[in-house]
């Protein structure tokens, strides 16, 4: 809907000075190019800017209570705001507008801290209670919405995006280096650390108080409780149930005032929000998919079979090795961090197509992470049950020579990396090696030994750390402790990439799969009813069965493939390793020059693919060449008419592959 930022500083003789504050808001204004709005009173600034979808002629923010105590700037929508709103006026509460955003308000005026635990749907909020002098910030329970904020205990800064805390005149970018070992294995930071020091995210389901005391507080509202059904219910129920609440939360996602479509990718999950989307409004509806020349990457054919089925009004777009490169110093900008996954790029050229037809999209994201949808989650149950045999039956001496022999043979990289998954490969007594490094670690902790310089060794963090955290406060039975950590960790990078790269094209992205009330039902299912043999989302499956073809609702998961590994075998190869060890790349003094150079040599020779660890290595360099460098990505108008620009220093150089 919007993005917001702020700026409160505790000591009450200081002043918001506006020109700050219009600063930060103009770095977000791909957000909301429609409206802005500010609230400066003293020593608290809000400002926000408005992607007008609800009530398009009264939303306008920030937006006050009828005596004008409460404030608020919001980014978000709100499913159930018609039912609260209907109460609150039974309460005596009075509406100026129709908005979404007033009810938030008015839940404050009646529950205080409280109100978050009455909202259904995707927020986050910054209000300021005049009464009391106190801001108070609350983040949707799933992280669907990003919040991030800076606290120097005289300073406090948020926004919707980093870019508009650097904006501060007194923020510097600096590298978090305690995060390099986590960046280096997972890619993203668990937890509420960025990749830049000092700036940190409000973690999902979690709401922030800071008054004129200068006393920060930050406490949850909402944790997933997950506790399998011991009713032994038959598996019908939790089909019939999942089917009627997902057709429910497809059908409050539809709200809107302006064109709404669908993000399409040709597999399971955004073909059914599609397929449900297209029976809830009895008409055709705008889908919109993304795809490569390399046919051998693209999922076209499955989405024009599927719009084909649904009748649908079908556009597409191909992404080119060129244009893939030309713009990846831009999307890096736009998402704060290094990018995790190449496809972030697929994701805003489709979110750039939609937006010459559409303000609004629904899209399939979160149903891998509550129902079972990676292979690696009944691959993990097949492979701890085998490991436990394995180590019953195999002394330990014989289990090392099996594992060298295995490291030392004449394997390709196909075969070697089909068996590093396996417990012939993985250490069952150890988590993080059998399963996040097995799963998600670019770089293992053994492989940052021999990369990183001796300089860094000591200061580079704890890889497993965060998520760890979540890993050891999970409960229930195996699978459920894999897919909490998952949405505690892994959900919440793919939202940030959701939301920021949409956000990008100014498109606003809607995932009916996260309604909490439906991911809390998911919770409840039990296990043998989610996998069948390496497959999950069983359930999901037999759900929509009457709405697809069996040939999409039963085919083989691709996951938004990206022809990264194809594109990176070409001259570009040679391009990203001169960028790599760059003289100022190498002064940096994070990793060693030969332990990269041997990244790329066994690449090109097939010892081993690197593509992914070059990816990580690629990011890294070019997030610091942006925001740590100040060098501006080049061609960023192009991207968006309008788009504010990138912080630079004057006369720096513009960045491009």
């Amino acid at each position: 809907m919007c993005g917001i930022c702020g700026i409160l500083y505790p000591d009450p003789r200081q002043r918001v000075e506006r020109g700050m504050l219009e600063e930060m808001n103009r770095q977000i204004v791909h957000r909301g190019p429609d409206d802005d709005g500010f609230f400066v009173e003293r020593n608290v600034g809000l400002a926000m800017r408005r992607l007008s979808i609800i009530d398009i002629r009264t939303g306008h923010q920030p937006i006050s209570n009828e005596d004008e105590n409460i404030w608020i700037v919001y980014n978000g929508e709100i499913y159930n705001h018609q039912q609260l709103r209907a109460d609150l006026e039974a309460r005596g509460h009075r509406y100026r507008t129709k908005s979404d955003t007033e009810t938030i308000v008015h839940l404050y005026e009646e529950y205080g801290r409280d109100c978050v635990k009455h909202l259904r749907g995707m927020f986050a909020f910054a209000i300021w209670d005049r009464r009391t002098r106190h801001l108070f910030i609350g983040r949707d329970r799933l992280g669907i919405k990003p919040l991030y904020y800076r606290y120097d205990g005289k300073t406090f800064l948020f926004g919707s995006e980093i870019k508009a805390i650097l904006a501060y005149p007194a923020v510097k970018a600096e590298f978090n280096q305690g995060t390099l070992a986590e960046y280096l294995a997972f890619g993203y930071i668990a937890g509420p650390q960025t990749i830049f020091a000092g700036v940190q995210k409000l973690t999902p389901g979690h709401m922030l108080e800071l008054d004129e005391s200068g006393e920060l507080n930050i406490e949850p509202y909402w944790d997933l409780s997950v506790r399998p059904d011991t009713n032994h219910r038959p598996r019908s129920y939790y089909v019939r149930t999942y089917r009627e609440l997902l057709e429910e939360c497809v059908a409050s996602h539809l709200m809107s005032d302006v064109p709404l479509g669908m993000f399409l990718s040709g597999g399971l999950d955004s073909s059914a929000i599609a397929a449900l989307a297209t029976k809830i409004r009895r008409e055709p509806i705008e889908t919109f998919s993304v795809g490569y020349g390399e046919e051998t990457y693209s999922e076209l054919r499955y989405a024009r079979r599927v719009a084909e089925h649904l009748g649908s009004r079908h556009h597409e777009v191909r992404l080119s090795r060129e244009e893939f490169f030309e713009t990846l110093p831009q999307l890096i900008w736009h998402e704060d961090e290094p990018i995790v996954w190449p496809s972030s790029a697929s994701l805003y050229f489709v979110a750039r197509l939609a937006r010459k037809r559409v303000t609004v999209v629904l899209t399939g994201e979160g149903s891998d992470e509550t129902l079972a949808g990676y292979t690696r989650y009944a691959w993990t149950l097949k492979n701890s049950r085998m490991d436990d045999a394995y180590r019953a039956l195999t002394p330990s001496f014989l289990r090392r020579l099996v594992r060298n022999g295995i490291n030392a043979g004449p394997l390709s990289a196909a075969l070697h990396r089909k068996l590093e998954h396996t417990f012939l490969l993985r250490d069952g007594a150890s988590w993080t090696s059998f399963y996040f490094d097995n799963f998600y670690s670019v770089f293992s902790s053994a492989e940052q030994e021999k990369l990183l310089s001796d300089r860094v060794k000591g200061a580079s963090g704890d890889a497993y750390a965060g998520t760890m955290h979540y890993w050891e406060g999970s409960s229930g039975d195996l699978l459920h402790r894999l897919l909490y950590t998952d949405i505690k960790t892994y959900l919440v990078e793919l939202l940030m990439k959701q939301d920021q790269m949409s956000m990008a094209a100014s498109t606003e992205s809607r995932v009916p799969f996260l309604d909490h009330v439906l991911v809390e039902f998911s919770a409840r299912i039990p296990a043998e009813y989610s996998i069948k043999g390496l497959a999950g989302k069983s359930i999901l499956k037999s759900a929509i069965e009457d709405i697809l073809p069996r040939s999409i609702v039963y085919r083989q998961k691709m996951g938004f493939p990206t022809p990264w590994a194809y594109w990176l075998a070409g001259p570009q190869l040679d391009d990203v390793e001169r960028m790599l060890v760059d003289r100022r790349t190498l002064e940096r003094g994070l990793f060693k020059e030969n332990a990269i150079r041997k990244l790329f040599a066994d690449h090109r020779a097939s010892r081993r693919d690197n593509g992914n660890r070059i990816w990580r290595l690629l990011n890294l360099e070019i997030w610091q060449r942006i925001f740590v460098d100040g060098e501006t990505p080049a061609r960023e108008a192009d991207m968006h008419p309008g788009l504010a620009a990138v912080p630079g220093r004057p006369g720096s150089r513009r960045l491009a592959l």
